[in-house]
């Protein structure tokens, strides 16, 4: 039996549990990599197709999925579109950016001007750092 199938019932408020979140991208071994070093969570599977990060914290896993013709989104600009980003609390936002460029991490020109600061990862996707307090 599978670790969801095992899971608690649902407490009536929906009918599905969130499973994963799986990312697009053109090589997830090294997506894998970089997030997994963000957050520090280990890799449960990686393979030329597919990895799998699992939440230290028993919540749903982060997984990345090969697509062949992978293009970045275009959120790069004010006016650029997005499909999703994640959003991640940080103790030190100075100190957590730095690391997250060091991991190779970007930092677009366009930040929305709050104390959230917008970076892409090294597949082209947003994501954003914030203070804890």
């Amino acid at each position: 039996m599978s670790d969801l199938a095992e899971q608690p019932a649902l407490d009536g408020s929906g009918f599905a549990r969130l499973a994963m979140v799986t990312i697009d991208c053109a090589d997830p071994v090294a997506l894998a990599a970089f997030y997994g070093d963000l957050l520090g969570w280990e890799t449960r599977h990686a393979d030329e197709h597919f990895a799998i990060l699992d939440n230290p914290e028993g919540g749903s896993p982060l997984a990345f999925g090969r697509v062949t013709g992978y293009r970045p989104e275009p959120w790069t600009e004010p006016d650029g579109g997005k499909h999703f980003h994640l959003d991640f609390y940080v103790d030190d936002l100075d100190e957590a950016t730095a690391k997250a460029l060091a991991l190779g991490a970007t930092e677009p020109t366009y930040q929305h001007g709050r104390t959230l600061k917008v970076l892409i990862d090294p597949a082209g996707h947003p994501f954003g750092l914030a203070p804890l307090s």
